[in-house]
């Protein structure tokens, strides 16, 4: 299978791609910005760990946001 470059993409294939890939980091920053400014009391585990899994592609951000995190008790 030949690879396909992206002059080869049709405008849709293209628009999927970089919709997916904004959406993608844009929910990586909002884990990391969390994460950053969550004190570690409410972080479930170490959050350095978290910050390096936060990297890997939509599992991560999800994985943060559904266990990563402890709610705050008011």
């Amino acid at each position: 299978m030949a690879k396909k470059r992206w002059s080869d993409l049709s405008d849709g294939e293209k628009t999927a791609i970089l919709v997916v890939g904004s959406v993608q980091v844009a929910l990586a920053a909002t884990a990391w910005v969390d994460l950053a400014r969550r004190p570690r009391e409410l972080v479930r585990g170490p959050k350095p760990l978290w910050a390096a899994a936060i990297a890997v592609n939509f599992v991560g951000p999800i994985s943060y946001f559904t266990v990563g995190r402890r709610r705050s008790a008011l």
